[in-house]
Formats: structure tokens, sequence, C-alpha cells
């Protein structure tokens, strides 16, 4: 006899942003790290044999957070080494004569600030994790980052013991895309094995990370809690955490996500309700 049970649409896989969704700050962390940074690359360049100030150093940061915002608006982004090329560029003001100082030590004191003043884990994130991993679903980070390169968010990640439920992390500084870009997307769906339909992107930004999975074909859930943000930061408009929220000319419909959550628990409820209303493709 022939079953006439239709077979229920599944997700199989699951990609998460990273701040604001598994990693969340303390309100005042981004001008607590900037202040650190500006202090230690001050030093540092002064070793070198720089005659430069905080003041000028905070203003070069400036400076190179500004050209790299030029191509982040296109959705691009450069190697970390870049950036601190960058940055030198902007602190000697053209001034060849100067002495170069050692790229490594420069990066120790532009990145190490993470460090200095971490993020902690989303309290809900490892329990979600573990329901993911029973679920034998495919899990994957998809991050945009900013003054921090991957490889230090990897270590971060590592040393707070939850590294292990991903079996894929693309970060855009070493891949050279940023979210909102169907590309970095349709990466992470060939990387995880999976149809873009058969996947959820979960994240706190409306644009970067509800619009852009919507755009490649994903489902989009909106993590749209407050929690873990740092509000001093957002209200800066020139902060890059500003500036990373703006919506641009996207429409509310362009940015309507599947789902809204409060919370990471609220996971397992949501891909059952987005499974019970997906049909299945032909």
């Amino acid at each position: 006899m022939t079953s006439t049970r239709k077979e229920r649409f599944r997700i199989k896989a699951v990609t998460f942003d990273l701040w604001e969704t598994l990693l969340f700050d303390k309100d005042g962390a981004d001008l607590e790290r900037k202040t650190i940074r500006c202090n230690q690359l001050c030093q540092v360049l002064r070793k070198s044999g720089w005659n430069i100030s905080v003041k000028q150093v905070e203003t070069a940061l400036g400076q190179t957070n500004s050209s790299l915002m030029k191509i982040w608006d296109q959705n691009l982004d450069v190697p970390h080494v870049e950036m601190i090329r960058i940055f030198l560029k902007h602190a000697s003001q053209g001034k060849v004569t100067l002495r170069n100082p050692s790229l490594n030590s420069v990066s120790r004191a532009y990145i190490s600030v993470l460090h200095d003043v971490p993020p902690y884990v989303n309290p809900d994130a490892v329990e979600t994790l573990q329901w993911l991993e029973k679920e034998n679903m495919r899990v994957g980070i998809i991050c945009n980052t900013g003054l921090t390169p991957g490889t230090e968010l990897r270590k971060l990640l590592t040393n707070e013991r939850i590294a292990q439920h991903f079996k894929i992390m693309l970060f855009s500084n070493e891949i050279g895309i940023r979210k909102p870009d169907k590309k970095i997307f349709d990466l992470a769906a060939q990387m995880l094995n999976v149809r873009p339909q058969e996947m959820i992107h979960i994240g706190d930004n409306l644009k970067t990370d509800v619009y852009g999975a919507k755009n490649a074909g994903y489902h989009a859930i909106h993590l749209s809690s407050t929690q873990g943000r740092d509000h001093t930061a957002e209200a800066d408009a020139q902060s890059l955490v500003s500036l990373s929220r703006n919506l641009g000319t996207l429409t509310a419909q362009e940015t309507q996500p599947d789902k809204s959550i409060q919370s990471l628990l609220e996971l397992k409820k949501t891909i059952r309700e987005i499974e019970a209303g997906t049909k299945l493709a032909k």
C-alpha cells in the first residue's frame, strides 16, 4: 500500500550573526575599547620614534573608520593587515621619512582590546547550540568583522568553549565580502551543502542579517532584543556600531523577517513554525 503521508519540510542548516546575537556587549564597551586602543597604539608608535599624541592617534582612527566605511558600503572588506596599513597612512599624514613600526606590534595594539574589554556569550547560546546539534542541524557563523579580525574572534569563541558547535565560520575580512551581499550567504550554503531555502539566518541587524538573508533565499529570524547591546555606542551617530544599523534606502518590506524573537531560546518553536508554514519544493 502506498503511503499518503506528506513528507514535512525541514530546515537543515542555521547560520548566526556574531555580535549582538551570539556575543553580547556591556554598555559603554565600544568607548572603553577605543580609549585603550588609542593609548596602546600611541605607545607602539612612540617606541618607533614617532612624535605623536593620543589625540592624533584618535583622529587617525576616525579617518581610518571613514576609509573603511567607503569600502564596507560596497559590501566589500579588506584583510586585517590592509586595515593596519590604512591606519598607519592616516597616522603618518603621508610623511614617508617616518620609521616604519612593526606591523605585528601595531596589529597587537589594535586588536588586543578585544581581550582587555571582552564581550560575553549570550546566556541562551549554549543551550540553543546544543539543541541544534541534537537536531542534526548544520550550524555556521556569518560575521561582518569591524576592527577585530576573524582570527581573534575564533580564539575568543574557542576560549569560551562554543567554537566546536560550528561547522563553518565566515568572517568578512578573510573572504573580502560583507553582509548583506548575497555572495557571502551563497558561500555559506555551498559550504554547508544545503539549499538556501533550507536555511535560516539569525541576527540582530535588519539590513545585514534580515535583508541579506532574505535576498539570498534564506529564511530570516530577527533577534529584536535590546539585551547585550552597547546603547552608548548606538546613540553616537559616528560610531561604527551606530553606522552599521543604518538601513539606507531599504524599505520596511525589504527588511521584514520571517519571524522575530526576543531570545534564542525561542528558536526551537520558531523553526518549527517556519517548517510548518513552508511548502515543499517540487
